[in-house]
């Protein structure tokens, strides 16, 4: 390979790494071209699988900032680089290993840190983003459904409800009820005025005969 055909691959594999958000090295030996191509179909938008050269990409590796174990870079190394959702690349990888045997995973890194082909395994049994996502989805609607309900509810089942709520709070917070006024003592009890009685037709007063006896002897005084 000329000289600027290692630099213009060097400087690709530097983008790659650079543009990643993680690699996944492989041994591909026994691999046909037929079974590359649809390992690259496989992965998707999730990852870009690119063959390379140990030496180039131990340089493009240093030069991007990237801490690689060097036994990973022993034998033919072709580089899954994560450009997608690392769960789909992980499994993409796993997946098309079970069934095309000669496919190693050797290790890779992710956001910085080495990854042991355990690990990737490991990464590829977790839910997708999309997953995930509508998972989260899901749970926003059921709450929405759930709020939208008690909106709408009519207002006589918010009045039960609202009495259901104050019925379960406790006695200790509910307010207490007015003492009765005490009853007054029976010595200061209110004396009730008494009526006098009328008097009636044949119980003339006595002042009025009186009156009248007193009239008449001063008439028969006066014709003497």
């Amino acid at each position: 390979m000329a000289n600027a055909e290692k630099t213009a691959a060097v400087a690709e594999l530097v983008e790659n790494f650079r543009e990643s958000s993680g690699a996944v090295l492989t041994d591909y030996r026994g691999l046909t071209v037929k079974q590359l191509q649809d390992l690259r179909r496989s992965l998707g938008g999730s990852a870009n699988y690119a063959v390379t050269k140990n030496t180039l990409t131990k340089i493009a590796a240093k030069e991007a900032g990237v801490e690689l174990d060097e036994s990973l870079l022993v034998g033919p190394t072709a580089i899954a680089f994560i450009t997608g959702d690392v769960v789909e690349a992980a499994k993409g990888l796993r997946d098309f290993a079970k069934d095309n045997s000669p496919l190693i995973i050797k290790g890779g890194f992710l956001d910085g840190k080495i990854l042991a082909p355990d690990e990737i395994k490991k990464l590829a049994d977790l839910e997708s983003r999309e997953v995930l996502l509508a998972k989260l989805a899901g749970g926003m609607k059921a709450s929405l459904s759930n709020a939208a309900s008690l909106f709408n509810a009519p207002l006589s089942q918010a009045a039960r409800t609202i009495a259901a709520l104050q019925a379960k709070l406790p006695a200790e917070e509910a307010p207490a009820a007015e003492a009765p006024a005490a009853e007054a003592p029976a010595d200061e009890a209110p004396v009730e005025e008494v009526a006098a009685p009328e008097a009636t037709a044949d119980e003339a007063p006595v002042v009025e005969e009186a009156a009248a006896e007193s009239g008449a002897e001063s008439t028969t005084e006066t014709e003497g």
